[in-house]
This record gives C-alpha cells, structure tokens and sequence, in this order.
C-alpha cells in the first residue's frame, strides 16, 4: 500500500433525505480515513441540496484502503440525525493519482439516499531508499609505502 497525503475535495450533494420536516436541514460530513477524522462545516438551511467546495488533507500509510464519508444533519436542541453514508475504495486513486469531482451515491439502510460530489487526489511519499547510508569514516585504510 502506498504512503502519502490524500486531498479530499467536498463539493457538493443533491437529493439528499431530508431528514427535518418542518424546514431544510443543515447537513455536514464527517470523513474518516482510518483514524483520522474530519469534519465540514454545517451547510445551514442549504437542505437536501448543499454546497461545500471545502478541501481536507489525511495522511496515507499501510494499510488504508477506503475512505468514510458520513452525511449528518445538525439539529439544535437534540442529537443530529443521519442522512446516509458512502465508502470510497481508494485503489483507483492510488494508481491514477487523482479523481475528477466524481458523484457517489449515498446510502441508510442499503437504500438510496441521494449523492455527494467529492474529487480525490493522493500524492506519493518521496521515499529515499539510502536512508542513512553508513559511510565509512576514520577508518583505516591500507597504504603502501615506498622506501626511494
């Protein structure tokens, strides 16, 4: 698995369940990318229809092959309700090194919950394979002496 930083793009989502039924919700998106965690701001009024365009950057290592894309509306007053989720495989990514602002359906329950807009670009570690070449100093090195 390659090492690296992801930038991940939010852009937007549409169709989205709205979850409040006296007014728009506010959705926001928790992304998780192994342990890390990020969260967007909350899309206030914006409905089932929001507008992100915000950008976030996760360290890559062994062992990450997917990215969580969590849709929640934010309610005052009581806990925020789930719109629905989506998991991006990060393979294609890893090899093409970057994906245009693709859309992915979002789902509760294995049902359809509307789509987000996310564009992926993952940039490789440089990795040097000398790390700390061991160079030889002070030591002894044979020498030939000629009596003239």
């Amino acid at each position: 698995m390659p090492r690296g930083t992801l930038e991940v793009v939010v852009v937007s989502a549409k169709a989205l369940e709205n979850t409040d039924f006296l007014c728009n919700m506010d959705p926001y998106v928790i992304l998780t990318c192994r342990t890390q965690e990020k969260k967007s701001s909350v899309a206030s009024g914006k409905g089932s229809d929001p507008e992100w365009n915000e950008t976030f950057v996760f360290n890559v290592s062994e062992g990450v092959s997917e990215l969580n894309l969590k849709i929640m509306d934010s309610d005052t007053g009581s806990n925020d309700d789930f719109v629905g989720e989506v998991t991006i495989q990060l393979e294609p990514v890893f090899a093409e090194g970057s994906m245009p602002p693709t859309a992915y359906r979002v789902v509760k329950d294995e049902e359809y919950k509307g789509e987000i807009r996310v564009g992926l670009t993952f940039t490789p570690e440089m990795r040097n394979d000398r790390d700390f070449e061991s160079e030889s100093l002070g030591g002894y090195r044979q020498s030939t002496c000629r009596d003239y």
